[in-house]
């Protein structure tokens, strides 16, 4: 997921949408933040594009495209998560933890 900060970057001064309010995700989607927390949240923000050792991931999945220009789908970020891109590494999960990300970083 590297690269997409430099799309985020790009995003320039436009209002990204605000994150979901925990208060309305669905089950899937808490189980998804707390994959996020346990192997994501050391290395990226998840409300806000600020970058910490990676990009920060605010609204990552409402993003017309990533800089390969690509649009973000989910298979794209299932890819980049499992196998890593550029200094992320890759990260190993069962499937039903990485649709349960994938699902908590459409709420982001």
């Amino acid at each position: 997921m590297g690269a997409v900060g430099l799309a985020i970057a790009l995003a320039g001064c436009k209002t990204l949408p605000p994150p979901l309010p925990p208060s309305q995700w669905t089950p899937q989607e808490r189980r998804g933040a707390a994959v996020f927390e346990a192997d994501c949240a050391r290395c990226h923000y998840p409300t806000s594009t600020r970058s910490l050792h990676g990009p920060g991931l605010q609204a990552l999945t409402k993003l017309k495209a990533m800089p390969s220009g690509a649009p973000p789908t989910d298979e794209r970020l299932a890819d980049r998560i499992v196998h890593g891109y550029g200094m992320m590494p890759g990260t190993e999960m069962t499937d039903s933890q990485l649709q349960d990300l994938l699902a908590y970083l459409r709420t982001l």
